[in-house]
């Protein structure tokens, strides 16, 4: 058995003692895998900010983290009897040989021209074999809005339900803005459906994203770090005139923005 193969079985070892009915950690002993469905989500977008930071040594942390959810998802099935972690190994390792004919296939299957093109038959004959008939039907509901309405739109995309042009995707843009704005200037407003206009308007935004080959979850991502990092510096110049955010004029405030923003160009 060599390190990593070790390092693996110690690690499945720990988790059967903690799960262990008579001598095991009463919190883990009590989990289910609802309950641990909010800390997997939290691990992987700790495991992403790592990332995004180049903190390598707090992704190894991360990655070690997040293997820990599956493994715990893997002990917690072995003791119903549905699956353990070498069933989980290899149920991935399948899909990939599967997938991935150009590489693992007979030389005949390797000579695919369009390898993005056999991928998507590829998954769409999974979707089938499981009564799946729809493109969009293994999406999960639980994914993040914007990473959902791209996966969405690029699998209608797949399947030709797309605009070729990027022209009438940014005309569906002004129009969904119009739209919201027609519901936010009436004398009594539905919340409901101006929720459904805003909705509306952030889903063809995405497409929008999507068209100029970039992915909007990432683009706000981006946003949101720089916003974050003037807004910080805005306090910073506040504090320094002696001021307080809440007893600051919107005046100083952006004043301040603006200095931020100049200084960030020079």
């Amino acid at each position: 058995m060599n390190t990593s193969e070790s390092s693996l079985q110690h690690l499945l070892t720990l988790m059967q003692q903690l799960r262990d009915p008579q001598h095991g950690c009463p919190w883990d002993k009590q989990q289910t895998f609802a309950s641990i469905a909010p800390y997997t989500l939290e691990e992987t977008y700790e495991v992403l900010d790592a990332i995004q930071r180049g903190d390598f040594t707090e992704l190894r942390e991360e990655l070690g983290d997040l293997l820990f959810q599956v493994v715990f998802y893997a002990q917690m099935a072995q003791e119903q009897n549905l699956f353990d972690f070498s069933d989980i190994c290899q149920s991935i390792s399948s899909k990939l040989e599967r997938r991935h004919p150009h590489i693992f296939a007979s030389p005949q299957d390797k000579a695919v021209n369009d390898i993005n093109q056999h991928w998507e038959a590829l998954k769409q004959q999974e979707r089938e074999e499981k009564s799946q008939h729809s493109a969009l039907d293994d999406i999960p509901r639980a994914m993040p809005a914007l990473m959902r309405a791209y996966k969405i739109q690029k699998r209608c995309s797949n399947v030709g339900f797309d605009w070729n042009e990027t022209g009438p995707v940014l005309d569906k843009v002004h129009e969904e803005i119009a739209e919201v704005m027609e519901e936010a200037s009436r004398d009594e407003i539905n919340p409901q459906r101006l929720e459904e206009e805003i909705g509306d308007l952030l889903f063809a935004t995405v497409n929008l994203s999507r068209h100029l080959g970039s992915k909007a979850e990432t683009a706000l991502q981006k946003a949101n770090d720089k916003f974050e990092k003037r807004f910080r510096q805005v306090e910073s110049l506040i504090a320094a005139q002696g001021l307080t955010m809440p007893g600051a004029t919107l005046e100083q405030m952006e004043a301040a923005w603006q200095q931020v923003k100049q200084q960030e160009k020079s």
